[in-house]
């Protein structure tokens, strides 16, 4: 087969301890899914999921032990952090169980949803779509991804992010509002989920702005973390 011209690599995450990468799909993320976050956001109560999504190549792959670089985006002056466990799908389905969902995760890995918020802001108020301020170029950083059976209670975990070494972010998954599994149940009934599918699944209160020269922190208990410089 050949082509007009060649085609992208492929995008894919390095996978602790083995040689063997992630070949990457999509990028499906959820929206205010702490409540905390909701509320500083404006927003209160238990409302039903909502979903967008990144390209998978806005990713930025970091390698366990290494910093990665993220080049501060044009047209915002407000780039705001969102740490977030992220849920790496090894076995596609459509309408799973959240009963059955796990037998779908192959791992977990620490990602950040970065956001243009003043884009998104305005994308709010005109009623239009967030893709501006949330699917750029390099709007993802993602760490290597730990296989579920090493990655502990991932459910129940710690989850923080630090920039230059203060503490922004703090709480744990479990204050999720939809938890993992019934993330799964919700997409997997509107999407046909593929092996290679990355699921970011909402960031804690703490949400604020970064600037070049930032160095960001982000762990989630039993995962290997993740430091980018933004530059």
């Amino acid at each position: 087969m050949s082509f007009v011209f060649s085609p992208m690599p492929v995008v894919s995450v390095p996978v602790l301890g083995q040689p063997e990468r992630f070949p990457v799909h999509r990028i499906y993320c959820v929206g205010r899914n702490y409540e905390e976050h909701a509320k500083e956001m404006g927003f209160t109560g238990r409302e039903p999921p909502f979903f967008f999504l990144k390209p998978n190549d806005s990713l930025v792959v970091v390698e366990a032990g290494q910093t990665g670089a993220m080049p501060y985006p044009s047209l915002t002056q407000n780039l705001h952090h969102e740490i977030e466990l992220v849920v790496a799908i090894g076995k596609g389905g459509r309408n799973i169980s959240a009963a059955n969902a796990a037998q779908h995760i192959y791992g977990y890995a620490v990602g950040l949803d970065m956001t243009r918020r003043d884009l998104q802001n305005e994308m709010k108020k005109q009623g239009r779509p967030w893709c501006i301020g949330k699917a750029f170029d390099h709007s993802a950083p993602i760490g290597p991804i730990t296989p579920i059976a090493q990655a502990g209670d991932a459910n129940n975990a710690e989850i923080s992010l630090q920039v230059n070494g203060a503490d922004r972010q703090r709480s744990n998954v479990a204050k999720l509002i939809w938890n993992v599994a019934e993330t799964i149940e919700h997409l997997s009934a509107a999407w046909e989920l593929q092996p290679g599918d990355l699921i970011y699944t909402g960031t804690p209160e703490g949400v604020a702005a970064v600037v070049a020269g930032d160095v960001l922190v982000g762990q989630v208990a039993g995962l290997s973390s993740l430091q980018i410089k933004i530059s």
